[in-house]
């Protein structure tokens, strides 16, 4: 078998203790993978490549002048996951996602936690994301966020923290449900040593949840995507095909007589829910963007008259900006009364002049987002960055301090993962996507994403990190 490098004593290794000891959860796991002969897992690890080559499963990048699209780099080796774990997470995730929707319709609508003085105004009415179009909109059962991937982390201390919450058409679902089908097609033996939670039904849980999002009593759904030149359009073009609907783009649809109607061979159709992949920006230029060739115009007049459900709503971006996400703790101790299950990572908003310096005098061992940055850009990991790129980002700061958060460097548990050298720990986070229709609803585990360089923390896919399948066991 392929020898397994240790995990450093300090970190939290997800399948092994700091002794080498492997933990209970992983044993029939780790006796499977002694049987195996370093040869055979290398041979399997290329037949995952060739597969997803042939499913087509990639995902271009912006800013790379070539325009290739890349494979998302796919580990054999899963993270698992114990029941009673999952259970405690999967609590944690209903209690945050209805707090974060009852946020979303206060803001909109009454604005009891900017009066109580919980929020300053000036974080929701000045963000990008606030869209003032949306005040005093009724939605269907008040439902925001019908679909919410929630980015959690684990400490050295062994404790889930959650990272950011992703209320932006957040992707990464079809991977979750691709590595689950390569893993059952490589390792049939490994689903009959163990009882793993299924998460192959994620299509018909999202398309109950976009049929329960409106009042209409048959509704038309449809997948709206920006076009294949979009980096998740692989995604776009999975679930419509796995939900039975149609994949449209902006100029297949039209509005007439306060409805949408959607242009097919047999005529015009009315559509009743949209799951758009679009940013609000580009919804409808008669109201946004003026220059979007994406999206529909008249569409958020039909939508403010209540004869169209978006999913997920206009305006909800507000909610998982950064600068918002050290208030959800507040936001479930003020609209549900209950204490926080999972808690955030520890936050600096650099607009308050006390934290940007406590920010800058601890640079070097900060982490630094943009508010509004997303797929690991505008960045800085402070214990890994050049003096250069310290003195950089002071100024950065300085001149834009609203602009920034920090956290501390948290050392995201380990994975042991198949790499060059053999078998060793990469750090990885964890994407679970949450439903919100009449009820809530999640398939067990989610996305796991690994940073595949040796140390790095940065597991997004366009930063060069890949996936596995996560498995949560229920024996």
């Amino acid at each position: 078998m392929h020898a397994l490098t240790l995990p450093a004593a300090h970190l939290f290794d997800e399948m092994l203790l700091p002794s080498g000891v492997v933990r209970p959860h992983y044993q029939r796991f780790a006796q499977w993978l002694h049987e195996q002969s370093p040869k055979t897992l290398a041979q399997k690890h290329q037949e995952a490549d060739l597969l997803f080559r042939r499913v087509g499963i990639t995902f271009a990048v912006y800013g790379d002048e070539s325009g290739a699209e890349r494979l998302i780099p796919f580990d054999t080796i899963p993270r698992i996951i114990p029941g009673a774990e999952w259970q405690h997470l999967e609590a944690g995730l209903r209690q945050r996602v209805s707090a974060i929707n009852a946020f979303l319709h206060d803001i909109y609508h009454e604005q009891h936690i900017l009066k109580a003085g919980l929020i300053p105004e000036e974080q929701v009415y000045q963000n990008a994301q606030y869209q003032p179009a949306m005040q005093g909109v009724a939605l269907p059962h008040q439902i925001y966020a019908h679909i919410t991937g929630v980015d959690i982390i684990r400490h050295n201390d062994g404790g889930f923290y959650v990272l950011e919450d992703n209320l932006r058409v957040p992707s990464g679902v079809s991977y979750m449900i691709e590595d689950r089908r390569m893993m059952m097609r490589l390792f049939p033996e490994l689903f009959s040593r163990h009882t793993i939670a299924p998460v192959e039904h994620y299509p018909s849980l999202l398309l109950k949840t976009l049929r329960h999002a409106t009042h209409v009593d048959d509704p038309t759904v449809i997948v709206l995507t920006p076009g294949h030149f979009n980096s998740a359009y692989f995604e776009h073009a999975f679930l419509a095909q796995q939900m039975g609907v149609e994949l449209v783009e902006g100029r297949d649809l039209f509005v007439k007589n306060d409805r949408v109607y959607m242009r097919t061979t047999a005529g015009h159709k009315q559509v009743d829910v949209i799951y758009r992949r679009i940013d609000d920006a580009f919804l409808d230029p008669l109201a946004f963007r003026a220059d979007s060739l994406l999206g529909v115009p008249g569409l958020l007049s039909v939508y403010r008259n209540g004869n169209v459900v978006l999913a997920n709503a206009i305006g909800t971006g507000v909610a998982d900006d950064k600068s918002i996400y050290p208030y959800v703790p507040d936001m479930i101790r003020f609209y549900l009364s209950e204490e926080p299950i999972l808690n955030n990572v520890t936050t600096w908003q650099c607009r308050k002049p006390q934290e940007m310096d406590y920010v800058l005098a601890h640079l070097s061992e900060l982490v630094v987002k943009e508010v509004h940055g997303a797929g690991g850009y505008g960045m800085l990991i402070g214990p890994t960055a050049s003096k250069q790129e310290l003195e950089d980002f002071r100024v950065r700061i300085k001149s834009n301090p609203s602009n920034y958060i920090a956290q501390p460097t948290l050392s995201l548990s380990s994975c042991p993962t198949f790499v060059d050298s053999g078998i060793a720990p990469r750090h990885i986070d964890l994407r679970p996507f949450v439903l919100t229709g009449r009820e809530i609803t999640m398939v067990a585990g989610g996305l796991t994403r690994v940073a595949l360089k040796n140390g790095s923390l940065v597991v997004n896919s366009s930063q060069g990190g890949g996936t596995k399948d996560t498995w949560v066991l229920e024996d």
